[in-house]
Formats: C-alpha cells, sequence, structure tokens
C-alpha cells in the first residue's frame, strides 16, 4: 500500500488501470521483501498482462527510486 500510496502522491497512476498499478506493487513488494513470485502468477490472478506489469514497473521503479539489490 505504502507504494500505490507514493504513486498515487505524485500523480503516477493517472490515466493508468488499477489493477495494473495493483498488480505492479504486488509485484515490486514481492521482489523487496525476497518473497519472489512471477509477473505471469501475479499478471494471471489480476487478469492484466504481463507487458503491464513490465511496463509500470520499469515507470515505478525509475520515478519512485526503488534499488532492488539482486
Amino acid at each position: 500500500m505504502a507504494i500505490l500510496d507514493t504513486a498515487s502522491d505524485m500523480r503516477l497512476t493517472a490515466g493508468r488501470a488499477p489493477a495494473g498499478m495493483a498488480a505492479t506493487c504486488i509485484y515490486i513488494s514481492t521482489r523487496l521483501t525476497n518473497e519472489l513470485r512471477t509477473q505471469g502468477d501475479i499478471a494471471r490472478i489480476a487478469q492484466v498482462t504481463e507487458v503491464t506489469i513490465r511496463n509500470r514497473y520499469k515507470e515505478l521503479m525509475k520515478e519512485l527510486e526503488i534499488n532492488i539489490n539482486l
């Protein structure tokens, strides 16, 4: 929720499908907590495409300056 709230405050969610943004925030949170899920798994459950998650992921990671160490 913190990721989504911050993105919303920065107006990064404007014009974006809510399901895609929610799925992307879930994907980012799984990466941050090392509870890894694939984009495909999350996309299937959220009923969005993997491409949607991938595109929103790139945008949010850049704009929110989130760094994930591998």
